[in-house]
């Protein structure tokens, strides 16, 4: 473990700075496929201002449950049942997107939602899900709870603001939203493998490696601005008013 590393009389403040920094940079880095899993089923609602509303409220709710998963990791990691619900809530989650039927009026293909507070627990236990792997490698670097929960309570606020950019980019990046999902289902395999076999299960560094080449795939092509297509029509038309107008010229 690093603080057993660092641990000694006289590097106490030294060892726990390091130790934060260390905590943030993964809450950092394990919170972008949760960031845009939580945007696109954010997207179910279809007012942006209810949108942010379900993050806000979701992440409130979010933060609660990481912090009791944190207070109870050393129970929890004895039972593999609370990997396997998470895998199975996470890839259903993947499956439901995936089998959609396509709606010319509704380009998302996520969960829908008739009123916030649909939209609040699902983003809640969403997070949840993902705090399974997250936390459990929060603990690995360091036993110190409170560590871990100041690294959690930085990552939360990491989370929403990241949540807010990605809501934005969904609409201007055309594979963004699948790529989302595609890392939702990185997270699920990878909570399953630690249920099924430990040794199974890819290091951080391959996961990370691969939740980044998913999201270049899905910033590599952005969406055509409406407004460049009636570009044509609209010039169309001002051609004609131009011809008409020289027409009634005495």
């Amino acid at each position: 473990m690093i603080d057993q590393v660092f641990n000694s009389p006289f590097n106490i403040g030294i060892e726990a700075t390091l130790v934060l920094i260390i905590l943030i940079f993964l809450e950092s880095v394990l919170s972008a496929d949760n960031a845009i899993a939580l945007a696109a089923i954010a997207q179910g609602l279809e007012d942006k201002k209810l949108e942010r509303q379900a993050l806000n409220f979701g992440l409130i709710v979010a933060y609660v449950l990481r912090i009791s998963l944190i207070l109870t990791a050393t129970w929890v990691t004895k039972f593999w049942q609370f990997e396997l619900l998470g895998a199975a809530y996470l890839l259903w989650l993947v499956f439901q997107y995936f089998t959609s039927d396509d709606n010319p009026e509704h380009e998302h293909h996520g969960p829908r939602f008739a009123n916030l507070w649909q939209a609040i627990p699902v983003i809640a236990f969403t997070d949840l899900a993902f705090s399974l792997d997250s936390v459990t490698t929060a603990i690995a670097v360091s036993q110190e709870k409170w560590l871990v929960i100041t690294g959690a309570t930085i990552g939360i606020i990491t989370l929403r603001f990241m949540a807010g950019l990605f809501i934005r980019w969904l609409d201007e990046f055309v594979h963004l939203e699948d790529a989302g999902y595609v890392t939702v289902a990185l997270v699920g395999l990878r909570l399953l493998l630690r249920v099924v076999n430990e040794d199974l299960v890819p290091p951080e560094w391959l996961m990370i490696s691969a939740i980044a080449i998913v999201l270049a795939w899905g910033f590599s092509r952005r969406t055509k601005p409406e407004i460049a297509n009636d570009e044509p029509a609209q010039n169309q038309r001002e051609v004609v008013q131009v011809g008409e107008s020289e027409g009634n010229q005495p």
